[in-house]
C-alpha cells in the first residue's frame, strides 16, 4: 500500500476509514468478465483501488487496471457505485474499511492482460455461468451479481 491509505494507516491503524474508490472491470467481445484472483484474499476481484488525493475517479480506475492488470482502458463507461452495509470489508491484515467504489466498465483496452504488481495472482475471462459468487471477494460480490444480470 502507498499513498494516501497508507498516510492514513500510520494515523488510525487498522481502525475503520472510508475509502474512496475506482474501479473497473473489463468485458470482452463475448461477454466475458476478466478477474484476478486477489493474493491477499486468494478470492476472485476485478482491478481497483483508493483514489490518491485530488485524483479523478476515472483516473485512479485507468491506474488500478494498468498496474493490476498490465493493460490500458480507451473507454470507460459507469456501470455503479458500491456504497453501504455490503461494501464494509476488514483486510486479511485486520485493515477495516467502509468503501465508497464507483465502478466502471471498459470493453475496449490496449495490451495483453498480465498480474503486475503482486496483487493478484493470475488473471482469467470468465463466462457469466463460470462464476460461483461465492469465489468473489465478499465487497464486491453483489457488483458481480448485477454485472452478470446486466451483460
Amino acid at each position: 500500500m502507498t499513498g494516501y491509505m497508507a498516510e492514513m494507516r500510520k494515523l488510525v491503524g487498522h481502525k475503520t476509514v472510508m475509502q474512496c474508490a475506482a474501479s473497473v472491470v473489463c468485458v470482452d467481445d463475448s461477454g466475458r468478465l476478466l478477474l484476478g484472483r486477489r493474493a491477499d484474499n486468494h478470492l476472485w476481484g476485478y482491478a481497483g483501488g483508493a483514489c490518491e488525493i485530488d485524483e479523478r475517479a476515472e483516473d485512479c480506475a485507468r491506474r488500478e487496471l494498468l498496474e493490476e492488470m498490465g493493460i490500458e482502458a480507451d473507454e470507460l463507461t459507469f456501470f455503479c457505485v458500491n456504497s453501504g452495509p455490503e461494501a464494509h470489508y476488514i483486510y486479511p491484515n485486520g485493515d477495516e474499511v467502509s468503501n465508497f467504489e464507483i465502478v466502471y466498465l471498459c470493453r475496449n483496452w490496449r495490451g495483453e492482460p498480465s498480474a503486475r504488481d503482486g496483487e493478484m495472482e493470475t488473471l482469467r475471462f470468465f463466462a457469466g455461468d463460470e462464476i460461483d459468487l461465492a469465489e468473489i471477494s465478499p465487497p464486491i460480490r453483489h457488483v458481480v451479481a448485477a454485472l452478470l444480470e446486466a451483460i
